[in-house]
């Protein structure tokens, strides 16, 4: 049995991989999750009473309760998505991003280090995985894509947090010979993400007939993925990617903000609501630091993991506005805040 210690496992990508992993046989998961504001133990519902699945809060940045897991429990892979992760709040705060993205993401390194190191290298069969983002490669030009091989130059504090991850994670390759992978994802989309995030946002917006704020002229483009497909992709890396590789994970499915805005507004007036139109959407002013365009070439992935996106965006797309439609409880409990008191319910304090 593969045992995966999944950090931020309550979050969007997180808790949307703890899922799929736990559809396979013979794993057993333990997440380690601090809770916090983007933490939602509500997206885990369906799995928490499985006997191989074990909830841990804590912080990627505790040195003491992290050791205290990889001594107590045989990890094989560790499958590292805890961080923060929203542009705003880096430019109004970037402390917190570089001890918890930068940080975290070494006090993890240094334990599983001490706990898979042997004399003569490293115990079979381990892995750390460091999932990092397209952000970190910085602006694009038309016709242009981000490979493997493209110049890391962030643009942001978010971006310069995970790109300082990386390079700590591919040192530790270098001088350790620690047996690891990074991945680069595009946008992703789905259910459960928390919405101060574009599409979720829009969708809640629309359902109290809010405002629709657009960044400057909305043109600013990216590469939007389904999160299902970015799971499958991950673990297809674990399992099957070359040690030390880089792996970028995207879906070739390039639209702008205001191109969401209006699928967004055009299904829910459609299919919910005849009062919301484009009206609502307004445009406000842009944020610093705003890369234009981000997009992902997948073929070195494709190539050799075999792995391509399986949800087309314009179903995956449907699918996601209505399972935010169905599950307005989840998000009003989100927005109020409410969803936090679900972990003393289900654990006391």
């Amino acid at each position: 049995m593969k045992k995966y210690l999944i950090t931020g496992g309550a979050g969007f990508i997180g808790s949307n991989f703890v899922k799929y992993v736990l559809k396979k046989e013979d794993v057993s998961v333990i997440n380690l999750d601090k809770l916090e504001y983007a933490g939602n133990l509500e997206n885990l519902k369906e799995v928490e009473t499985f006997a191989n699945y074990k909830f841990i809060r804590g912080d990627v940045c505790d040195e003491g309760l992290v050791t205290k897991i990889f001594s107590e429990e045989d990890i094989d892979y560790v499958v590292h998505f805890a961080a923060m992760t929203h542009v705003d709040r880096s430019i109004e705060d970037a402390k917190i991003f570089v001890k918890t993205n930068v940080e975290g993401t070494l006090n993890l390194l240094n334990c599983a280090k001490k706990a898979w190191e042997i004399q003569d290298g490293y115990k079979q069969g381990k892995k750390f995985l460091y999932v990092s983002t397209d952000e970190v490669y910085g602006d694009l030009e038309d016709g242009e894509f981000f490979t493997e091989e493209t110049p890391v130059a962030p643009r942001n504090p978010y971006a310069a947090s995970k790109a300082g991850a990386e390079m700590l994670v591919q040192a530790y390759r270098e001088t350790h010979r620690m047996p690891i992978n990074i991945t680069r994802c595009s946008n992703n989309y789905g259910p459960n993400q928390f919405p101060e995030k574009l599409i979720p946002l829009l969708i809640n917006n629309c359902l109290h007939h809010r405002k629709l704020p657009i960044y400057g002229t909305g043109l600013n483009v990216r590469d939007w993925l389904f999160v299902e497909d970015h799971c499958i992709a991950i673990d297809a890396v674990i399992n099957q990617g070359i040690s030390g590789e880089i792996y970028n994970i995207g879906g070739h499915n390039e639209k702008t903000a205001l191109d969401i805005a209006k699928i967004v507004v055009k299904y829910i007036h459609d299919n919910y609501d005849k009062s919301v139109t484009e009206d609502l959407i307004e445009f406000v002013a842009d944020r610093k630091g705003h890369d234009k365009r981000y997009a992902i070439d997948p073929t070195k992935t494709n190539e050799q993991l075999n792995w391509r996106p399986a949800t087309k965006f314009e179903d995956g797309i449907v699918y996601t506005i209505q399972w935010y439609l169905d599950n307005q409880e989840w998000l009003e409990h989100v927005v109020s805040g409410e969803y936090a008191n679900y972990y003393l319910s289900r654990y006391g304090k």
